[in-house]
C-alpha cells in the first residue's frame, strides 16, 4: 500500500513545479509532457504578435483615446537580439508623437508588448478599468493610452518625455515563466526622461488573476501615484507601503485584496 505523499498537499497552494514524482531515475511521462507544454506556451507568449487594434477597441469602449508608437527595434528578431533598441522610440514614432500635439497630462499610461503580448492582451484593460476610479479620486488627469510595439520598460520614459507628462506608467508583458506566461508588470516613473535609470522607477509585478489581481494592483499603483505626486519622486526613495492603513491618504482599497 502506497503512503500518501506529504508534498502533494503543497501543490494546492502554488503553481511551482514541486512534488513531481519520479519514474525510476526520471520524471513521470505526464510531468515531462506538462513541462513541454509549459515551455511551448512561454515561447508562444514571447512571439505572439501584438494586437494593438483589439486593445484600442476595448479602450475606446472605456471612453479612452489611444496613440501608437514603435521602438527602434523594427521587428521581433531585432527586438530580442538588441534590447537597447527596444528602450528608445524610432525617430518616426518620436516625430509622430510630437506632431500629435497631445496636451501634457498628469499621467500617461503606456501598454507595451514586452516579452509577452499574451499578458497585455489578457490583463492590461482589466487593470486600467480598475484604476480609473482611483485616478478620479486623486484628480489625476490621464492622457491618451499609448500602445507601444517592440517595447522594453525604458521606452515608457522616452514616450513620457516626448509627450511632456508628469508621470508615466508602462504596463508591459513580463518574461514568461513555465507556470506564468501571462504575467503583467507595471513600472512607474516620475518626470520621465530618456536618461532615467532602473532605480528611479517603481515596479508592480505578477499582475494576473492567479497572482496579484486587478483590484489589488490598481490600489498599489494608485497609492504609489498619490505618493509620487506628493513627494515628486519614484524609485528606491519611494517604498511601497500601501499595505499599511495608517499611511493611506485619499486612496483606500475598494475591496479587500488578499493576494
Amino acid at each position: 500500500m502506497n503512503s500518501p505523499d506529504a508534498w502533494s498537499l503543497l501543490r494546492e497552494f502554488t503553481d511551482a513545479r514541486i512534488a513531481l514524482g519520479r519514474s525510476g531515475a526520471s520524471l513521470p511521462t505526464d510531468e515531462v509532457l506538462k513541462f513541454g507544454l509549459a515551455h511551448a506556451q512561454a515561447r508562444d507568449a514571447i512571439h505572439q504578435p501584438f494586437d494593438s487594434d483589439s486593445l484600442a477597441s476595448q479602450l475606446h469602449e472605456l471612453g479612452l483615446s489611444t496613440l501608437e508608437a514603435h521602438s527602434a527595434a523594427s521587428d521581433r528578431h531585432i527586438y530580442l537580439n538588441r534590447p537597447d533598441l527596444g528602450r528608445m522610440l524610432s525617430e518616426e514614432s518620436r516625430a509622430d508623437l510630437a506632431a500629435s500635439r497631445t496636451p501634457a497630462h498628469d499621467l500617461l499610461l503606456v501598454i507595451g508588448d514586452g516579452l509577452s503580448s499574451h499578458a497585455v492582451h489578457r490583463q492590461s484593460v482589466g487593470l486600467i478599468r480598475a484604476l480609473l476610479p482611483y485616478l478620479e479620486t486623486l484628480g489625476i488627469s490621464l492622457g491618451p493610452i499609448v500602445l507601444a510595439h517592440q517595447s522594453r520598460v525604458a521606452l515608457g520614459d522616452d514616450i513620457g518625455e516626448t509627450l511632456g507628462s508628469k508621470a508615466v506608467a508602462i504596463l508591459i508583458g513580463e518574461r514568461p515563466g513555465l507556470s506564468s506566461p501571462d504575467s503583467l508588470g507595471v513600472y512607474l516613473t516620475w518626470k520621465p526622461q530618456r536618461v532615467r535609470i532602473e532605480s528611479e522607477r517603481n515596479c508592480i509585478s505578477n499582475i494576473r488573476p492567479e497572482g496579484l489581481n486587478y483590484e489589488a494592483a490598481a490600489f498599489k499603483l494608485a497609492w504609489l501615484l498619490e505618493q509620487a505626486f506628493l513627494r515628486r519622486l519614484t524609485g528606491v526613495h519611494l517604498k511601497d507601503e500601501s499595505d499599511n492603513p495608517a499611511l493611506h491618504g485619499r486612496v483606500t482599497p475598494r475591496i479587500t485584496a488578499t493576494n
